[in-house]
């Protein structure tokens, strides 16, 4: 049985998932970018690691200001308005780039 007590569906729950997601996320990116610092810093900072984690940490930047910005949307209403395109393809390009720091410090 989906939905509430007459059987409809709750508009509040998806805009709450959604948030919660994009917390989760952004969550996932603190910690990327703390271990890439700390990469970074073991065994004394090189140029090459320095910039990449300078790189890592401004995409977290960014990608936290898009969080930030999807986030207030959901709150704002009770019938949020779909994700920009622009916005999500920042996220999306964020996300990878950053992963691709994170390996090149590894490798």
């Amino acid at each position: 049985m989906s939905g509430g007590a007459d059987g409809g569906r709750d508009p509040g729950l998806q805009p709450e998932r959604t948030r919660l997601a994009w917390r989760r996320t952004t969550l996932s990116g603190t910690v990327a970018a703390v271990l890439a610092v700390k990469t970074v810093l073991h065994g004394g900072p090189s140029p090459a690691g320095l910039v990449a984690g300078a790189l890592c940490c401004a995409l977290w930047l960014a990608f936290l200001y898009l969080a930030h910005l999807r986030i207030r949307t959901l709150t704002a209403s009770d019938t949020p308005t779909a994700l920009p395109p622009r916005h999500a393809t920042a996220a999306v390009l964020c996300t990878v780039a950053m992963a691709a720091c994170g390996a090149a410090l590894v490798f």
